[in-house]
């Protein structure tokens, strides 16, 4: 038993006509994203980042050479609002990790690109996040894991229908 089975079983006492099974699931991903989060958090912070700035710095890392996107690109890929996202830009040109640059496609416009500090942090800290996501991963085996997978790929197809 783990701690949503105490819980469950004590809303199955008091309220035994009630089907709590989906409690339990919830629950669960509840508190296995908090352990997640909180060691992911770690090894953000170790590199001087937050999950935003990682966020932020890892996705212009992955879009390829020349690690430079619009800022409507970098918010069509994180579920923020504008000023979030702008506020997340002012911070990382603040701290050296990112720049603005005039568009060459659009003298209105600019786009964000990494700085190579920022370029050699994310590097980094991408190692380490996902030397930590094994770690965090490591009590599955490998068909366990792509069972679970599987499994989560279906439940959040079902949360995220394609448009």
């Amino acid at each position: 038993m783990d701690k949503v089975d105490e819980i469950l079983a004590q809303w199955r006492t008091v309220r035994p006509d009630l089907e709590v099974t989906p409690m339990g699931l919830i629950g669960r991903l509840k508190r296995i994203n908090q352990h997640l989060t909180r060691e992911m958090d770690k090894t953000f912070a170790a590199h001087g980042l937050n999950l935003a700035s990682f966020d932020v710095l890892a996705t212009l890392r992955r879009s390829g050479p020349p690690y430079r996107l619009s800022p409507g690109d970098l918010l069509a890929t994180m579920m923020v609002t504008s000023g979030t996202m702008t506020n997340r830009i002012d911070q990382l040109c603040k701290a050296g990790l990112v720049e603005r640059i005039h568009n060459p496609d659009d003298g209105r416009s600019v786009i964000i690109s990494l700085t190579d500090k920022g370029f050699h942090i994310i590097d980094k800290a991408v190692t380490a996040h996902v030397e930590t996501q094994a770690q965090l991963t490591s009590s599955l085996s490998t068909e366990e894991n792509v069972a679970l997978n599987r499994l989560l790929t279906k439940y959040l197809k079902n949360l995220e229908p394609s448009e």
